[in-house]
């Protein structure tokens, strides 16, 4: 599986997804938006250690990596383009949109591996998420992660520090990571609090919990006004075109069969028709050199700054764009997506007529 499809992690669940923009009151729409957020930290840190039994590693996508699909359940569709921008280093941009309920997201983000005891994994970038009935944007920054259980040979992931979510509406959203220490606590437990952004003391909700079970959310006067438990609550399938069907950078085609041999053991397969792959995009690098050019990225645009969302992420200790640590901001280009031509013209013309 290729880094590009973990973008679809962000809406398994597309009806928690588009929930906010139901919500008139902004104080809970707020709150929707960081449950939301929450929901979605099983499906990117924990799902493979279910299905797989111990973390894998994911193939490390190809600069022009495309991973594209949509959801179809009782929220409507919900559409996905997920693009490897940059290889070095390597970063992913994704643009998520719901139009029936007028909710989209987008973001970029990058990983910075470092090895001493353990695994730590530093994740640059953000996301940005708009609900058009309100015209209201939502800024997160994304967690930090470390592998734990290395020594046992039952890898898992833990969470690091805090992530924040400001919202252009007037709130802020902190979530603080812990794990099982030696003596007491339990894996993937967390605590969240939003508050008027500026007034941290001024608490609003809390949720406590553990992202890889359950959690709840209670307002300022301890009364619980929501709950979530991960491990009951259904995901609605991503549908993905057949691969004879998709173009040949779209992720599942590009590596078919790396990923078939993967699959059989075949270990001098995988390395014979990965070493295809790579040697092609080298031979793809140095031609672009040589004329002058770089590659042109299909649906994303690379700009210097992004002053908007600069000024959300002030509300957030430490936090900035880095954008040299991504090669650049990452946008969605609507009019590069107009352009696309087959296969994807099938996209939603809905999706362009409002850029975030």
């Amino acid at each position: 599986m290729s880094l590009t499809e973990f973008s679809a992690y962000w809406t398994e669940q597309p009806s928690i997804f588009v929930a906010p923009a139901a919500e008139k009151d902004p104080q809970k729409r707020a709150m929707l938006v960081l449950k939301w957020f929450l929901t979605t930290l099983k499906q990117s840190y924990a799902t493979r250690n279910e299905k797989l039994g111990s973390e894998k590693k994911p193939l490390n996508p190809f600069l022009g990596e495309l991973f594209l699909g949509k959801w179809e359940d009782e929220a409507g569709t919900t559409q996905l383009i997920s693009e490897q921008v940059s290889h070095h280093p390597p970063v992913t941009a994704y643009s998520i949109w719901n139009s029936k309920h007028g909710v989209r997201l987008q973001g970029y983000n990058a990983q910075k591996a470092s090895f001493s005891r353990t695994i730590t994994v530093k994740q640059i970038g953000h996301g940005l998420l708009h609900i058009d009935a309100y015209d209201e944007d939502y800024v997160f920054t994304i967690p930090a992660l470390h592998i734990e259980g290395l020594i046992t040979g039952s890898p898992y992931v833990e969470l690091n520090k805090s992530t924040y979510i400001v919202s252009s509406s007037g709130y802020t959203s902190k979530v603080d990571y812990s794990g099982k220490g030696w003596l007491s606590g339990k894996k993937n437990t967390f605590t969240a609090t939003m508050y008027p952004t500026g007034k941290e003391k001024d608490v609003i909700y809390t949720v406590e919990g553990q992202w890889t079970d359950q959690f709840v959310i209670k307002d300022a006067h301890k009364k619980v006004v929501d709950s979530y438990n991960a491990k009951n609550s259904p995901k609605t399938t991503l549908q993905v075109a057949p691969i004879e069907q998709q173009d040949p950078l779209e992720s599942r085609r590009a590596w078919s069969k790396v990923a078939k041999a993967i699959q059989k053991g075949d270990m001098d397969t995988t390395a014979y028709e990965k070493s295809i792959i790579e040697n092609s995009q080298r031979e793809l690098r140095k031609k672009e050199a040589a004329e002058g050019r770089e590659w042109e990225r299909r649906f994303f645009t690379r700009v210097d700054s992004w002053p908007y969302v600069e000024k959300l992420l002030k509300e957030v200790p430490g936090a900035g764009i880095d954008a040299d640590k991504t090669n650049g901001i990452w946008m969605f280009d609507r009019e590069k997506a107009r352009g696309a031509g087959p296969p994807f013209s099938a996209l939603s013309e809905e999706m362009m007529q409002k850029p975030i």
